[in-house]
Order: C-alpha cells, then sequence, then structure tokens
C-alpha cells in the first residue's frame, strides 16, 4: 500500500493523505545470464544463472523436452516450488518480422491462485525466463503475505 501525505506545518492546515493499493513486488529472483545449446542431437542443455536474494546460483540442466522445459527445470531446482506450469504463449510484437522482441506470457498455478506474467526480449528463450521469473516472484510475493 502507498501512502502519500501533505502537510504544511507554517500555517497548521489539514494533511492530506492518498491512500492507493501497491502492485509493486520486489524482485526476489534476478536472470544473471542464460545459455542454452539446442537442436536435433540432443539433449538440450540449460545453463542458467539467478540472483536469488542478493547471491548468484548457477545450474546446468539437460532436457529431451526442447529447451523451454530446461530453462523452467532449471529455475525451479534453484528456486523449489509446486507451481505448475498453466501457460506459456509466445507472441511476435511485430508480426511476419524477426528482428524484433518475443513477447512471452507465462501462468503458473499454485493452491487455486493464478500468477500471470508477461516479458519480451529479442532471444525468446531469454524472454522466457523473464516471465517465468516475474510470475514466480509475484507467487513469492503472495505467499510473504
Amino acid at each position: 500500500m502507498t501512502i502519500a501525505a501533505d502537510t504544511n506545518h507554517d500555517n497548521g492546515s489539514d494533511t492530506m493523505v492518498c491512500v492507493r493499493p501497491s502492485t509493486e513486488h520486489r524482485e526476489r529472483i534476478r536472470l544473471v545470464s542464460l545459455r542454452v545449446i539446442a537442436g536435433t542431437m540432443g539433449p538440450q542443455r540449460a545453463e542458467l544463472t539467478l540472483d536469488i536474494d542478493g547471491m548468484h546460483k548457477s545450474i546446468v540442466h539437460m532436457s529431451d523436452n526442447g529447451p523451454v522445459d530446461a530453462i523452467f527445470n532449471a529455475i525451479k531446482q534453484l528456486v523449489p516450488h509446486t507451481a505448475e506450469l498453466w501457460l506459456y504463449q509466445v507472441h511476435s510484437i511485430a508480426g511476419g518480422r524477426t528482428d524484433v522482441p518475443a513477447k512471452v506470457t507465462v501462468r503458473l498455478e499454485e493452491n487455486d491462485r493464478t500468477f500471470t506474467a508477461v516479458a519480451s526480449d529479442v532471444d525468446t528463450l531469454v524472454a522466457s525466463a523473464k516471465a517465468y521469473l516475474i510470475a514466480l516472484n509475484k507467487l513469492i510475493a503472495r505467499n510473504q503475505v
């Protein structure tokens, strides 16, 4: 919640208070680096470093289910949680072009609560990781209430 006050101490005027709910949340988890190896010869590999509450943690995760699965499971190993992935969507910001950012939407669900996030980046895999982390940060913030 955000509270703002304006008081004129010189002439004793009234205090005006404006209260509005805050939609901000502290990002406890941030993407530091991501390297993905993918292709037809496989398993796919995600090398991931996260900043978790000010500490860098790294992991390498392999997956036979594609690079996005490798990224999301690497995150889940560094930040254990019980949320399930309910939505993963990729959209082009400018249709038909390949040199523009991708917009990724991720929806996680835990205990009948949903946490949706959107991120964009010129690298679709980076946008995917960012969207997942935004949703996860929302989940963590909500669980701390």
